[in-house]
C-alpha cells in the first residue's frame, strides 16, 4: 500500500484546531493578518509589503472575508475601492500572531523586528499580551509598535517606510501614493 496523499482540508479531523486551520492555515495567510493588525487596509499595500502574488492575495481576501475574519469596507465610491479592516473575530487572533511571532524570534532570527508597548506607560508587553507594570492584559488599541534594533530602517516599499513611524495598532496607515495602483482581483476592479 503506497504513502497517502495530503489531502486539501481537515474534513475527517474533529479538532477545533482543525476548524481554525481551513481559515488561517494557507501560506500566506496569517501574514495578510499580520499586516492588517499594522494597519493595512488596502489591496495594493498589502501586495506591496508581502510580494505575495495577485491570485494568491484575491484568494486569500475573499477566503478571510468570507469566514468574517476581515470585513470588506468602501473608502472610495468613484471609481470604486474597498480596504479590509479585521473583525472582532479577526481581532480575537492577536495573541496567536504575537505569540507565533515571539516562537520565531526566539528559535530563528534572534533579533527583535518591532517592539510592542503598551502606549500609556510605555512599557514593552509581555509575552502574553500582558503590560508587567500595570498588570493588565493591553487592549489592541493600546498597543504601539515602534522598530526594534533587527529591522530595516531604509526599506524600499512604502509600505514599509510607513510601518517605520510609531503607530498603535489596528490603526489606518496612510501610505505614500508612489507606488502602482493595482487591481483588486478579489473585485475585478482597481484599488
Amino acid at each position: 500500500m503506497g504513502p497517502m496523499a495530503l489531502g486539501k482540508d481537515y474534513a475527517a479531523q474533529e479538532c477545533s484546531m482543525a476548524r481554525a486551520l481551513e481559515i488561517i492555515g494557507e501560506r500566506w495567510t496569517l501574514l495578510v493578518i499580520r499586516d492588517a493588525f499594522y494597519g493595512v487596509r488596502r489591496y495594493n499595500d498589502f501586495l506591496v509589503h508581502l510580494g505575495i502574488p495577485r491570485a494568491v492575495l484575491a484568494a486569500r481576501l475573499r477566503t478571510l472575508t468570507g469566514a468574517g475574519v476581515l470585513a470588506r469596507h468602501r473608502y472610495q465610491e468613484s471609481p470604486p475601492r474597498d480596504e479590509y479592516v479585521l473583525t472582532e473575530r479577526g481581532q480575537a487572533l492577536w495573541p496567536t500572531v504575537r505569540s507565533l511571532a515571539l516562537w520565531g524570534r526566539v528559535h530563528f532570527t534572534e533579533r527583535q523586528l518591532r517592539h510592542f508597548r503598551h502606549a500609556p506607560c510605555g512599557t514593552e508587553l509581555g509575552p502574553y499580551g500582558e503590560c508587567p507594570s500595570c498588570g493588565t492584559v493591553v487592549p489592541l488599541g493600546d498597543i504601539e509598535m515602534t522598530p526594534g534594533p533587527g529591522l530595516d530602517l531604509s526599506p524600499e516599499d512604502p509600505v514599509s517606510r510607513a510601518l517605520l513611524a510609531p503607530r498603535r495598532l489596528l490603526q489606518p496607515l496612510v501610505v505614500e501614493a508612489d507606488h502602482p495602483v493595482g487591481s483588486d482581483p478579489a473585485e475585478g476592479r482597481p484599488v
